[in-house]
């Protein structure tokens, strides 16, 4: 407490106050010094400057320790994002390696076999085992996969290492064997073409020379020129181990002008094919044949003939189509001019569309037979659809619709006895398979059907399960009795206007097509083939035939070059095969086919 004088007070009494509570800690103020008449110095005590200076450094210190780590992390930043972009770009750059790094387990199993049949020396074989047919199932599943393309390589040179071995073990035949084998899976070199020297010159050393040149001069005298002792081959042999070689030099050129007379016998006859065999296998034995241009050149104008007329009869069979001339006596009717052009080239897709045209009209005649109630005209329209495409789908619901099964003679595996193996009615009998003769419906001239027991309904609601079943597996022709085709006609056997049954069969053809794309995506040709030929079958004149068989003969081709760019050339020789089947005239095939030729020499 303090006084405070108050100056209003008379007395000037001192009042009681509280003073400052925050000085209470403070030490007592020092006295007043006494006055000695000296001027006053006020000096600053020591201690506050130091105790401000001190705090000064204090908050210093606790700073930094905060300020400190935020420079130091303030570089980490940028560092982060440089490794970020240099593994992004790593990344890239080997994204092909880093791909294979993810686990595919088909793949990698196939790999890992093929590279234990390697190690194991299972070189090649035919049962699936072996390292080469490994390689070639691990190749189709990933054909841009080097590992695979590594592999058949490594194969080819254990190959060719084998053979070295076998021909200094005098076994030249299986020398023979890996020495092609490897040709074959390195596409040739130099160290192939050694091995073959080597194994010829000693088979001349077991063989004398002029013994061989005797066996082929006498091959050539009775006309056989082709197959491992055709006197090409046998001229070849000598040449392989002697290049030098005269007699047998003058001798490979005797064959190639033999082969060069069947090539222009055959032209003079307009046979283009035959020519076309014939020039090929020329144009493969002496590629510097001097004749061969010219004899190329006449090829060219003999097929552009022959595809002329091929022509000529389709366009002839479409307008006597439209004409109304489908079949009959005669030359002049759509039927006879599809067959003339099928005469002159079998696998022409035209023709064989037109043919299917003129089944479809008739069927449709036949339908439109059994709506007026000629049954008679209707059985003989849809006999000579029988013999023209005895599977098509329209044909076998239009028998339906008569209730006429197929003639045994068609070659039909018509189940129709299958799928009336006379199951037991509700009134304990048994209920027959073949529908009772149809009635006509006076007022509209409609097929009216015998009702059908329990046991019959149920048989024909399994027999369309079944074959819709069948369907999704792709059996759409085989099994014979199990398959899509064959139970729909066994459910149309006893119920001929069971809708569900009809319009199954008619829709098999869109099913094809879409099975067909599906295999082919997948890279199941020979799947994707199946399917085209159930098309041919069951709708003849389908119009995306055409389309379907240019997308598979492409896809073919395309596998082709994939087998001659990893040395497989007996896969490539049997994929341009399926092409000659497909698109004979596709330029692509005379590319991959004189490629395929060139390596194997």
């Amino acid at each position: 407490m303090s006084g405070r004088n108050d100056p209003r007070g008379p007395q000037g009494r001192t009042e009681p106050t509280l003073g400052n509570l925050d000085d209470l800690d403070r030490p007592a103020p020092a006295p007043p010094a006494p006055d000695d008449g000296l001027p006053r110095v006020d000096v600053e005590a020591p201690s506050h400057r130091a105790a401000a200076a001190s705090s000064r450094a204090r908050r210093q210190l606790e700073a930094e320790p905060e300020q400190q780590p935020a420079r130091k992390r303030g570089w980490l930043v940028p560092l982060a994002l440089l490794v970020v972009v240099g593994l992004a770009t790593v990344a890239w750059l080997n994204q092909d390696t880093l791909r294979g790094m993810v686990p595919r387990t088909s793949f990698n199993d196939v790999l890992s076999r093929a590279n234990a049949a390697l190690q194991a020396g299972h070189l090649d074989g035919t049962d699936g085992t072996s390292a080469r047919e490994l390689f070639q199932a691990a190749r189709a599943l990933e054909p841009d996969n080097d590992r695979a393309l590594d592999g058949l390589r490594a194969v080819g040179q254990a190959e060719l290492a084998q053979g070295q071995k076998q021909l200094g073990a005098g076994d030249l035949d299986a020398a023979t064997q890996s020495a092609s084998a490897a040709r074959e899976l390195l596409g040739g070199g130099t160290d192939v073409d050694q091995l073959d020297r080597a194994i010829a010159q000693a088979r001349l050393t077991h063989m004398h020379a002029s013994d061989l040149v005797e066996r082929a001069r006498d091959a050539l005298a009775q006309g056989k020129l082709d197959g491992p002792d055709g006197a090409a081959a046998l001229f070849a042999q000598v040449l392989a181990a002697d290049p030098g070689n005269a007699v047998a030099s003058h001798g490979l050129d005797q064959v190639g002008g033999a082969y060069a007379d069947l090539a222009r016998k055959a032209l003079d006859a307009g046979d283009a094919a035959t020519a076309g065999t014939a020039i090929d296998k020329l144009a493969s034995l002496l590629p510097r044949y001097g004749d061969l241009p010219s004899l190329r050149a006449q090829q060219a104008q003999v097929q552009r003939a022959h595809d002329d007329a091929v022509n000529q009869a389709v366009t002839q069979g479409m307008d006597a189509l439209r004409a109304g001339r489908i079949s009959g006596s005669g030359d002049d009717t759509a039927l006879a001019y599809f067959q003339k052009a099928l005469t002159l080239d079998p696998n022409n897709p035209a023709a064989q569309s037109g043919l299917g045209k003129v089944v479809q009209a008739l069927t449709v005649q036949a339908n439109a037979a059994i709506d007026s109630g000629d049954d008679a005209q209707a059985r003989a329209l849809l006999d000579q659809a029988q013999a023209l495409a005895p599977k098509s789908a329209d044909l076998a619901a239009a028998r339906a619709r008569l209730g006429q099964a197929a003639p045994a003679a068609a070659g039909s595996s018509a189940p129709a006895a299958q799928a009336g193996a006379a199951p037991t009615g509700a009134a304990g009998g048994t209920a027959s398979a073949s529908p009772a003769a149809p009635a006509k419906d006076d007022a509209s001239g409609a097929l009216l059907q015998p009702s059908l027991t329990p046991a019959q309904q149920a048989q024909v609601s399994s027999l369309v399960q079944q074959a819709k079943e069948a369907a999704q597996r792709g059996d759409i022709m085989l099994p014979p009795g199990q398959s899509a085709y064959d139970l729909y006609r066994s459910a149309l056997a006893i119920d001929g206007n069971d809708k569900a049954a009809r319009d199954g069969l008619q829709n098999l053809p869109a099913t094809v097509i879409q099975l067909f794309n599906q295999a082919l995506q997948g890279g199941r040709l020979a799947t994707a083939g199946d399917m085209l030929g159930n098309l041919a079958d069951l709708s003849p004149g389908d119009p995306n035939q055409g389309q379907l068989r240019h997308r598979l003969a492409e896809a073919w081709l395309d596998r082709a070059e994939q087998q001659l760019d990893s040395g497989d050339r007996p896969g490539a020789s049997q994929s341009l095969d399926r092409v000659r089947k497909l698109a004979p005239q596709h330029p692509r095939l005379a590319e991959l086919t004189a490629r395929l030729n060139n390596a194997g020499r």
